[in-house]
């Protein structure tokens, strides 16, 4: 098994992101809002979710423990 440390910033990150595309996600499946502001809402929190995960997922793959 791989370990990694992460500082408390970088969960933190992970953690928002991880919420955002479950929040838009969500939304996109809710039925509270009308059509057009659920899907608006839904999807940019999705792509927001998405998008910003691909580079802090990089970042946490790149790192390497010393043994």
């Amino acid at each position: 098994m791989i370990e990694r440390k992460l500082s408390i910033a970088e969960i933190i990150l992970l953690a928002g992101t991880r919420v955002a595309l479950g929040a838009g996600i969500g939304l996109l499946l809710s039925s509270r809002l009308n059509n057009d502001q659920r899907k608006a809402a839904g999807w940019a929190l999705a792509l927001v979710g998405g998008l910003t995960t691909i580079p802090l997922a990089m970042d946490v793959l790149s790192k390497k423990n010393p043994v």
